[in-house]
């Protein structure tokens, strides 16, 4: 590699190190890190705002923004406050029947939805419920954002990199519910597990918060129902525009913002309004982590690690297999799965041809997503929708640092990639 690219690793991991140890604010590290990149032309303003691998992904940024718009609107609604109290009677007061309804809604929504949609909608249910209970809301919170990347693995628009996944390789939506679904099934069950033991054996149950609970009627935290009714006639398009994406071929974020504009302009919501619930400083971070990113590829930095993994599992697809599983998992929690998955997905498209196309080396396909999608909870960057969560979180005054975060992603990142290496081997490769 030139000397450039090793200057790049270097400002890269100075960036990365900063927002790990919280010395400075994140967004700042993200931007500083990304003005050095670009004032050493390792990237430039056309490789770092206009290029489809080594930019910013402005299909991520404008998905989020649309997304945030919208829950602006249903905030006004009072619907959140309703599902709160609903979710919690339900459980009976209880937290951790609360937190496992909570995951399930969660990983469930994330295989409709993408996982960034469904922890913008859910995280503001979850500080009204926890406020109502006495309860601590980061547990919560942390395992939302967990639930959603995992059951964002099921499907094609589940989770970011499964789209471009599916766009390189040509695989349908149907393709992702054979072979993901399954198995982000038992992953499931097995992440409730994990649960109980990282946080469900700390809660305390309140039997008069309880009972103060169980006495609400939900229905009178309603408080606009025209806005209510307008807001979910809009998000139900925006919903089923995601999943008809293969047949629409309308970009999730133009699905978005068309439904963030079109709700601001048929209720009596303020511009102003629906805007304050825009999570500003996480959209620039991505912003910045992109930029770097971005400038890691360009440099070439990326590339020659791929093609290194390329050459040293040449013919060998049992190694590339595992390999292509673990490295995924492992770079995803570095530099974000959604660039990462976007730099690698030409690499692993020669490897699959190599093995014949669509035959056995499909499930390279298989290992890549897996990898990407679940690897993505190891640390608070890994994936877009844990970014959201601790943006959220900063916000409404219960910050998660990122080691709080990386502390409890790491050890489900683990146990779930180890778990799927058996299956790759077991359905594919034997």
């Amino acid at each position: 590699m030139s000397v450039l690219a090793w200057v790049s690793v270097a400002v890269f991991l100075a960036a990365y190190t900063l927002i790990a140890t919280e010395k400075i604010h994140r967004v700042a590290a993200a931007l500083g890190g990304a003005a050095i990149m670009l004032a050493l032309h390792a990237t430039g303003a056309q490789a770092a705002f206009f290029a489809e691998h080594t930019g910013i992904d402005w299909n991520v940024i404008f998905l989020l923004l649309g997304m945030m718009i919208i829950v602006g609107v249903l905030k006004e609604t009072g619907v959140f406050e309703y599902l709160a109290i609903w979710a919690a009677k339900r459980a009976r007061g209880r937290p951790f029947r609360l937190m496992v309804l909570l995951v399930l809604i969660t990983a469930g929504a994330s295989a409709l939805l993408d996982n960034v949609t469904t922890v913008l909608l859910i995280a503001p249910v979850t500080f009204l419920v926890c406020e109502r209970l006495a309860v601590n809301p980061v547990p919560f919170l942390i395992a939302e954002a967990m639930a959603s990347n995992i059951g964002g693995a099921a499907t094609l628009v589940g989770d970011p990199p499964n789209i471009i996944i599916a766009s390189r390789a040509g695989l349908s939506f149907n393709d992702f519910l054979i072979h993901m679904a399954p198995m982000v099934i038992a992953l499931m069950a097995v992440f409730l597990v994990l649960c109980w033991l990282m946080f469900g054996r700390r809660f305390r149950y309140d039997p008069e918060r309880a009972a103060q609970v169980m006495a609400l009627n939900e229905r009178e935290a309603i408080a606009d129902r025209r806005l209510l009714w307008q807001s979910l006639a809009v998000l139900a398009l925006v919903m089923a525009a995601f999943v008809l994406h293969p047949v629409l071929h309308y970009e999730p974020s133009v699905v978005a913002l068309l439904g963030a504009g079109a709700l601001v302009a048929i209720t009596k919501v303020r511009t102003e309004q629906a805007l304050a619930e825009v999570e500003w400083p996480t959209l620039v971070f991505f912003a910045g982590l992109f930029v770097m990113v971005g400038a890691l590829v360009n440099t070439g930095v990326i590339g020659a690690l791929s093609q290194g993994a390329v050459t040293a599992t040449a013919g060998r697809l049992e190694l590339a297999t595992m390999g292509l599983l673990g490295g995924s998992a492992v770079l995803s929690a570095i530099v974000d799965n959604i660039p990462y998955v976007a730099t690698m997905s030409p690499i692993v498209e020669r490897l699959v041809q190599a093995e014949g196309g669509d035959g056995p080396g499909q499930v390279l396909w298989w290992a890549l997503a897996f990898g990407a999608d679940l690897g993505g909870n190891a640390t608070a960057v890994g994936a877009a929708a844990n970014v959201v969560v601790l943006g959220i979180a900063a916000r409404n005054g219960t910050p998660i640092s990122f080691w709080q975060f990386t502390r409890y992603g790491l050890i489900v990142a683990v146990v779930t990639v180890v778990l799927v290496a058996p299956y790759l081997w077991l359905r594919y490769l034997m």
